[in-house]
């Protein structure tokens, strides 16, 4: 069992089911990636898995646990980490101000956790004082991910962490996203720029229309002749 997966996963909003029977999950220390065309379900299915919104059939298990039933901040307190795709930082307060809210839930001393966090983003140290508004597109997706972590997380969930940044950019974030997996984090991560994630990903999905369409290692899909004409432009 995975230490963390949502299986057969079948919801939407309001009447219409986008996810049917939809499977997703990682292991600790490991990058699984899903991908898929636009309007596939990958940002329904991450928000599904940590409870934004509610299942018609299937389950949510993390750590050994059923979590179906918790709502998004109880499973922060279990564990997870998430960060939206968008309005994931504070813009008008400081870089050092939203890795200190993202303490919230700690009752221990959280200055070693944002040291860490500038260990991993040196930038964001060097803006600490900065309004997280001021910032590049790239340096707001690194505090949002700081503050995740400020949380200590088992498990953290990104919502298309690159979308709107360069390919510089980009390819600096997988670095650090490698870089916590290696701490043992599980990352679960949806992505549009889906070749170059699934070189990064243990494992990557592929959804189509809230279906799973292909499950596999990153390195058999990137080789997979019909995931590569499908999905990753040939």
């Amino acid at each position: 069992m995975s230490f963390l997966i949502g299986r057969e996963m079948t919801g939407g909003y309001g009447a219409a089911d986008i996810l049917h029977a939809c499977t997703i999950g990682v292991e600790r220390g490991e990058i699984a990636v899903i991908v898929g065309p636009n309007g596939a379900g990958k940002s329904t299915a991450m928000k599904a898995v940590f409870g934004m919104l509610p299942l018609r059939q299937g389950e949510v298990v993390f750590d050994g646990e059923v979590i179906t039933h918790l709502k998004p901040e109880e499973r922060v307190r279990k564990g997870m980490g998430f960060v939206p795709q968008t309005h994931n930082v504070f813009t008008s307060m400081t870089v050092e101000e939203n890795l200190e809210m993202g303490g919230f839930i700690r009752t221990d001393a959280i200055q070693d956790s944002i040291a860490q966090v500038y260990d991993l983003f040196p930038i964001l140290k060097e803006k600490r004082k900065q309004p997280a508004g001021q910032l590049s597109g790239g340096q707001r997706q690194q505090v949002a991910v700081g503050r995740a972590l400020m949380t200590q997380p088992k498990v953290l969930m990104l919502d298309e962490p690159t979308a709107g940044v360069s390919p510089i950019v980009m390819d600096e974030l997988f670095d650090r996203i490698i870089e916590i997996a290696r701490l043992g984090v599980a990352i679960l991560m949806v992505e549009q720029n889906a070749k170059q994630a699934l070189q990064i990903a243990d494992k990557g999905y592929v959804l189509v229309q809230g279906r799973n369409r292909f499950t596999e290692t990153g390195e058999a899909l990137l080789a997979n002749p019909d995931v590569r004409r499908a999905f990753l432009g040939g």
